[in-house]
């Protein structure tokens, strides 16, 4: 038998396919020291009971108590860190405006390392006490700043994939919140590309470099073109917006006479290791060409219902293939919880099928085969999630990472709704995405390692 360095026993939800959740009932999860499962081990299977008897009474062994349950932990795919200091606030006006007025003066506050430091620290904190494991994040356009955050995501346990923001175009971006140049602004980039791999030789969960383009309208074209060789010449993730309101689709049309896809693509930007946020307004070419390169969309949908002018169509972007991930986009979303972004997915595609003008026939009022089910949108906030990074990460299966939440339904302040002895796991599911809270979550778990625990004095 082999040795783990922790084994897991409980009932388990974990994506098996982008359509259907599965329900791990009473497995084992079987950890070793580099935090990966390396096996899953059901209750009729040989190894089942001498695993256990030769773990139970150990440190390593993990039981769940009545009324708990293991989901994977989730995966944020668009986090502004710095708006973290201007969450819940003036999500009512344009998002042109909201940009100017609100964001770039708070972002620009981040030159102080002390701020910096404070805003960090809690938004990362935040995340994981939400139960998100993994979060690809926009810093700002400072680089030390920005190192800052892939520390603090190093130190807490989180696996932070982390973007220093690029915005040298001065048509577009204020005297007071830019780039010093494009030179610089590239140079620095690869400093910062440098700095966060040296990082993460010492970071067991792994942290990332990004390269950030903040969106086509901040940035130069020199700029574009030498972010798309530096993605290449380091193999980094790109993260950027794309397509996301009237306005930026617009300005980027009459820019190059083409959408941002087929744009950002012309830079080298469109790759396997390319999150686009947002992408409310792609075509089907941009969608087939988004498919080809592997580029995922990250679906943001409380952001959207705020800023985007539109429902994205989800499902007809699952149909054409393109890789799908969620994000909370704060604070062009208010809530750091995917659980809340995973409930306004299946909202916001309802809507969208069923229309929203009741002065219109039903027939004509919406737009038909747009709805996500509860199913599918928990996969894209674990294992679409995972796919759309190409990390091993959303899944509680062999060969996975062990990243996960343990979800406790009991909780008195925060009880479930669970009279039935003989209630269907799925429904069980399904009343945890809907209604829990964050104090439901107990424990977060990061690549093997317990990081987050609600039951513990220092939080």
């Amino acid at each position: 038998m082999s040795e783990y360095t922790s084994v897991f026993h409980g009932t388990a939800f974990t994506s098996r396919s982008p359509k259907e959740v599965e329900v791990l009932k009473d497995h084992l999860f079987c950890v070793n020291e580099d935090g990966m499962i390396e096996k899953v081990i059901g209750p009729e299977h040989i190894e089942y009971q001498p695993l256990i008897d030769a773990y139970q009474h150990t440190s390593n062994y993990h039981r769940l108590t009545q009324g708990q349950y293991f989901l994977p932990g989730f995966i944020d795919l668009h986090v502004h860190a710095p708006q973290w200091a201007q969450a819940g606030t003036a999500l009512d006006i344009p998002l042109y405006d909201w940009l100017n007025t609100y964001t770039f003066p708070i972002e620009a506050k981040f030159e102080d390392i002390e701020f910096a430091k404070k805003v960090y620290n809690e938004v990362v904190q935040t995340l994981l006490a939400n139960g998100t494991t993994t979060a690809l994040y926009f810093a700002t356009v400072h680089k030390e700043a920005s190192f800052l955050l892939a520390q603090i995501c190093a130190e807490k346990g989180q696996r932070g994939l982390v973007g220093k923001v690029v915005m040298d175009n001065p048509d577009q971006t204020e005297d007071f919140y830019r780039d010093h140049d494009t030179k610089t602004a590239l140079t620095e980039t690869e400093e910062f590309i440098l700095a966060v791999r040296e990082l993460a030789k010492s970071t067991k969960q792994g942290v990332y470099p990004v390269v950030t383009p903040r969106f086509i309208p901040s940035c130069t074209n020199e700029a574009l073109q030498g972010l798309g060789e530096l993605a290449a010449k380091y193999d980094t993730h790109i993260q950027s917006h794309c397509s996301e309101s009237d306005w930026e689709h617009g300005y980027v049309k009459e820019r190059f006479g083409k959408n941002d896809a087929f744009a950002l693509n012309d830079f080298g930007l469109l790759r396997e290791k390319s999150v686009m946020a947002h992408c409310n307004f792609l075509s089907d070419n941009d969608a087939a060409l988004f498919a080809e390169k592997g580029t995922a969309v990250c679906h943001c949908p409380i952001s959207n219902a705020y800023f985007a002018n539109s429902v994205i169509p989800i499902a007809r972007l699952q149909s054409k293939e393109v890789e799908i991930g969620l994000g909370s986009d704060i604070s062009g979303g208010f809530s750091p919880s995917l659980f809340d972004n995973v409930k306004q997915t299946v909202i916001s595609s309802r809507m969208l099928e069923d229309g929203v003008d009741s002065t219109l026939p039903a027939s004509e009022r919406g737009v038909p085969n747009s709805r996500i089910t509860l199913d599918e949108a928990f996969y894209f906030a674990t294992a679409g999630g995972g796919e759309s990074l190409s990390l091993p990460i959303g899944r509680l299966a062999e060969n996975y990472v062990w990243d996960a939440q343990i979800i406790d339904t009991t909780i008195k302040t925060a009880k479930l709704p669970l009279y039935d002895p003989e209630e269907k796991s799925h429904d069980i599911f399904q009343k945890i995405i809907y209604l829990a809270r964050p104090e439901n979550i107990r424990q977060v778990w990061v690549q093997g390692e317990k990081i987050w625990d609600r039951g513990s004095s220092s939080h």
